[in-house]
């Protein structure tokens, strides 16, 4: 059989391949075996993972209330509305009964099998005139029952309020709270991501089959991205024990799993059925496809996994889940697309090709370069400089509304459907029983608390409120933790707690009115907490960490391709046109999302904001996977330029080629991406809509009119490394730069195929360059 090989040590990812190929059981079975020890660790350390904190001093004032282990049982409320034209509470005997026998109701559970009672606390409005106070809107036409939950489910209560509902149909009557409401979200997440799964695969499974023409070849992508996943969330299961795992990270894992192992899959599925089109054997073909695509495919990866772990500078727990997911679904699709489907395409053979789509496979399985991207990079290379201006022009109008983006996170209403009963009940009750000021709460640890110098310091606290020219509001009210060690102290700022008078709220507190009171007090821990404060902490730590976010990811990438293409100005090229896409990318997301443009379209509520931990998150994640097709690109062209090719030539060969599988390839990312789109949370749709977007102006303006123009532009320069370089270690891609043909290692020479010597015109043997 031939072999490619060459003088001295083949390179890793040859070898790897080679190694696949001749030992396809160990291979394949190894890989699985690898995704079921990680799944087995993960089950067997079970499936609870850490609290997640919020950064900064929120976080710290949750893990002080963690450390005492203080709980609280959560408050649930039962919302009692006079129906239209009926009189108000006081003179209406309906709502009246209707409260009573809700608390009567409630009260009546009793206790669970460990002995706690379903529900305490219970307050009702017809309890005593000072609870009416409280628990009847000023209309007096909505009231509130509400109690804690301290049981170990919710059913009984829901199921009490339900029977008094139907008791009762001459008022509503519906539950709501953070209990009903978290239960409710939960729920909305589990089947979305249920549907996520259910569109996105068969969505994979169509688009490869009209690309490859086969159902096998396009299962296999499928496959290898959906064992990948699996593997991942068994990786999340073990490192739970350790780290957060945030609600939206299964979601997130899916995407980019789905992504990526599809991505991978394509490359190396395409150039090995390109090899045997141009007359090697399946195993040659193979290997080929290893020393090209697969060097592509390994670079990639790893510059996909070293721009996710740059989230790990921001300190953030919402992105470690994520962080430590992404990138395990990133490396196990990695190794199962140089490993596990070349040994199954050994084995497959021929029969890859087989299940043929009906009108299609014939045409598809036929190995075609790209007309419609070949005409246009021809038009490109002619005139660089006109169409590098027309690109950038175009990428940089869409990037301009970006420079208003506004972070902030959604409300729940704002986040969620609106037809959600407990959401809908929560804004009525909002409504009704409006909320004037947002309070911070002061979590305050010491010895104690009791004590003269902490009530001087309350009282001292108090004057600073009164003398903070109304940022800062009664009452203040001090609360202590069982146990004597916390106290818990509220303090109403000023605002609606996310606009700018909170802001400056939360400033004179904790700059201005702590320390000149609970701050003199010796022995005294306190850190500064609530919605306003966790906002206001989660922006400045993304704000402290971007630079060194942005700044790790460039200068790896920089490196990695520095290393790869021995150049200086393939580095350069590729940071400033992901820049541009990224940037790009902002601006739709700031006009779709935050000025609430397509709205209806999309089924959102704008709130005049942009999630606040999604930029971060596309800048690292964009930048890792636009590598893919930018690689796999630079890879081809780089290939033609070994070949003696011009510049202009290489780019125009190298584009044309792999242009179909480029876009093959954005075609699953976009529908994949798109599936998110059409999710029920603002944050799931706003993930979508810009990942969609940015690859689809990748793998279109910026892959297919900025590169291309760039690459001529630059010409023989493009190749060069300075001498200040040339320290670098490289990464061998030799195989991306040379020829298809090789030497036998027994056999001698092995003809270039005349297919494969493209801009040739001759099919002399052609020895490998190592």
């Amino acid at each position: 059989m031939n072999q490619v090989a060459g003088a001295g040590r083949r390179p890793l990812v040859e070898r790897i391949t080679r190694w696949s190929v001749h030992n396809r059981k160990r291979a394949a079975f190894g890989w699985l075996g690898l995704v079921v020890l990680i799944i087995a660790l993960g089950a067997g350390l079970g499936s609870t993972s850490l609290d997640e904190h919020a950064p900064g001093e929120t976080g710290r004032a949750q893990k002080m209330l963690d450390d005492a282990a203080v709980f609280s049982p959560p408050q649930e409320n039962v919302l009692i509305e006079a129906k239209s034209g009926d009189p108000a509470y006081a003179q209406n005997p309906q709502m009246q009964a209707a409260a009573k026998d809700v608390a009567e109701a409630l009260r009546g559970l009793g206790k669970d099998e460990t002995g706690a009672a379903w529900a305490s606390d219970i307050v009702s409005p017809t309890d005593s005139a000072e609870a009416a106070k409280n628990l009847v809107s000023k209309d007096g036409r909505s009231l509130l029952v509400r109690f804690s939950v301290t049981g170990y489910s919710m059913e009984p209560m829901e199921k009490a309020v339900t029977e008094q509902a139907t008791s009762h149909p001459e008022v509503a009557i519906a539950q709501t709270g953070k209990v009903s409401v978290s239960q409710a979200i939960d729920k909305i997440q589990d089947d979305d991501f249920l549907r996520a799964e259910i569109l996105s695969i068969p969505l994979t499974v169509i688009i490869l089959a009209v690309v490859f023409g086969s159902l096998i070849s396009a299962g296999l992508p499928v496959l290898i991205s959906l064992v990948s996943v699996v593997a991942a969330m068994g990786f999340l299961t073990f490192f739970g024990k350790w780290i957060a795992i945030g609600d939206s990270t299964p979601s997130v894992v899916l995407l980019i799993g789905m992504a990526v192992g599809v991505d991978y899959s394509l490359f190396y599925l395409r150039r090995a059925r390109e090899e045997r089109a141009a007359g090697h054997d399946n195993d040659t073909a193979l290997i080929i496809a290893g020393r090209t695509s697969g060097k592509a495919v390994v670079v990639s990866g790893l510059t996909v996994m070293v721009a996710l772990a740059g989230l790990f500078f921001t300190g953030i727990e919402t992105f470690t889940g994520m962080t430590v997911g992404t990138i395990s679904v990133v490396g196990i699709a990695m190794i199962g697309a140089v490993t596990a489907l070349p040994a199954t395409l050994a084995w497959l053979g021929e029969r890859v090709d087989r299940w043929k789509v009906p009108w299609l496979g014939v045409r598809r399985t036929a190995v075609k370069d790209s007309r419609v991207w070949g005409a246009v990079v021809r038009q490109v290379v002619k005139a660089p400089i006109v169409w590098a201006a027309v690109g950038a022009l175009a990428l940089a109008l869409l990037a301009v509304p970006a420079a208003g983006m506004k972070l902030s996170d959604p409300d729940l209403k704002h986040r969620m459907p609106t037809d959600v009963p407990a959401l809908q009940a929560l804004e009525r009750v909002e409504k009704a029983f409006p909320v004037d000021t947002q309070p911070a709460e002061i979590v305050v640890r010491g010895s104690d608390l009791n004590g003269a110098e902490v009530k001087a310091g309350i009282a001292e606290l108090k004057q600073q409120v009164a003398d903070s020219g109304g940022k800062l509001k009664e009452p203040v009210e001090a609360s202590l933790i069982p146990g004597g060690k916390l106290m818990v102290v509220r303090v109403p700022l000023a605002g609606d707690g996310k606009n700018a008078a909170s802001t400056a709220a939360l400033k004179e507190l904790r700059e201005t009115a702590l320390p000149a009171s609970l701050g003199k007090v010796d022995g005294l821990e306190f850190a500064v907490a609530g919605d306003t404060a966790k906002q206001e902490d989660f922006n400045s730590a993304l704000d402290n960490s971007a630079p060194w976010v942005f700044g790790f990811v460039i200068i790896l990438a920089f490196v990695l391709l520095a290393a790869a293409f021995r150049s200086l100005l393939i580095p350069v090229v590729s940071i400033i046109l992901n820049l541009l896409s990224i940037g790009a990318a902002y601006g739709v997301l700031t006009l779709v999302f935050q000025d609430g443009h397509l709205a209806s379209i999309l089924d959102f509520r704008p709130y005049g904001a942009v999630v606040s931990w999604l930029p971060l998150f596309m800048f690292v994640t964009l930048f890792g996977l636009s590598m893919d097709y930018h690689v796999f690109i630079l890879s081809r062209v780089r290939e033609y330029r070994g070949r003696g090719l011009s510049t202009k030539q290489a780019v125009v060969e190298g584009i044309t080629k792999s242009a179909g599988v480029v876009t093959s390839a954005a075609a699953v990312m976009i529908a994949v991406f798109s599936v998110f789109g059409t999710l029920s949370a603002i944050d799931f749709k706003m993930v979508g809509v810009g990942l969609a977007t940015a690859v689809l102006i990748d793998a279109t303006i910026v892959r297919g009119v900025l590169l291309p123009a760039t690459l001529t532009m630059f010409g023989d320069a493009t190749w060069k490394m300075p001498r200040w370089l040339q320290w670098l270690p490289g990464i061998s891609l030799e195989g991306a730069d040379e020829p298809v043909a090789g030497r036998d290692e027994q056999d001698g020479l092995i003809p270039a195929p005349q297919s494969a010597a493209v801009g040739h015109g001759h099919a002399d043997p052609v020895e490998v360059r190592r």
